[in-house]
């Protein structure tokens, strides 16, 4: 049997604010307006137990928790992924719950509510991913993406998931916040080597096409100094052969961690000042304040 999906409501539409992970009542998939993708993203959440190895200050997550995916159900996975494309492309949630300029599929994202690859079955769901977008006509037509903070490139298992990704026209958003050891522990609450997050970038990068990602944010009203920037910089100078380019974004939905009221948004001038920079290395910079 079929799930059901849900839709947001009569008066109610996706956009850009709302990226709920249970917005269609599914498990492992659901709809949202991306603003960076430009359109629907259907994202696959791994990650439903609310764990990540990170605990970014900025993030959207309730409840979040420190740890991995949980074992997936490989069989719902695929139920819901054919059901939410079917529905989309074939039903009337576009018509009832996303604005007109946006009704149109750009990707399918895996995203959600913690690091998609501690997921055991990464390689297995991005395989599965694959075979149904064929199935649908959309591989190689729209982005199959993975959007990850690349701390567990190291496994074997994950270069394999990320190599076969790009096999599908497929795109990485490596997430980096910051240059700088006390930065990255400071907004993403991990002890990283910024040496091995440059090495990681470049490794990632070889295997499928990979953006860089970077939240930008004031934190009690204060921007990044000059060294965090300079630091940052840097990891991208050291991996710019190979990377596609930079997204930098600004915060478009509230932290729902104990942050939250120390962050607050920059003017757009000053991400646009910061992609001037990163052009300056000879790299593609994209700016969603």
């Amino acid at each position: 049997m079929n799930p059901t999906i849900q839709q947001p409501g009569k008066h109610r539409q996706l956009d850009i604010t709302d990226h709920s992970r249970d917005s269609a009542g599914l498990t492992y998939v659901y709809p949202v307006v991306s603003r960076r993708a430009g359109g629907v993203s259907v994202g696959i959440n791994l990650n439903p137990n609310n764990a990540c190895n990170w605990r970014c200050i900025y993030c959207q997550v309730p409840n979040l928790t420190r740890g991995a995916a949980p074992p997936i159900d490989l069989a719902l996975l695929e139920t819901e992924l054919r059901t939410m494309l079917r529905e989309l492309l074939q039903g009337d949630f576009m018509a009832s719950s996303v604005a007109a300029a946006d009704r149109h599929i750009e990707d399918v994202a895996f995203s959600g509510n913690g690091e998609p690859t501690s997921a055991r079955e990464f390689v297995q769901a991005v395989a599965l991913v694959m075979r149904v977008m064929d199935e649908f006509k959309l591989l190689g037509k729209i982005k199959l993406r993975l959007i990850t903070n690349g701390s567990l490139l190291d496994k074997a298992t994950v270069r394999q998931g990320i190599a076969r990704l790009s096999q599908g026209n497929g795109e990485v958003w490596f997430k980096l916040d910051a240059g700088t050891a006390s930065g990255m522990a400071r907004i993403n609450s991990v002890d990283l080597d910024p040496h091995g997050a440059a090495r990681r970038l470049r490794d990632c990068s070889a295997l499928c096409a990979t953006w860089v990602q970077t939240c930008c944010f004031a934190l009690d009203e204060v921007a990044p100094d000059e060294d965090e920037i300079l630091a940052w910089l840097d990891i991208l100078t050291q991996a710019k052969a190979s990377l596609a380019g930079v997204h930098l974004y600004g915060l478009a939905r509230p932290s729902l961690q104990a942050e939250a009221p120390r962050l607050t948004r920059l003017p757009p001038e000053w991400l646009e000042g910061l992609a001037l920079r990163v052009r300056a290395l000879g790299l593609t910079a994209c700016v969603n304040p």
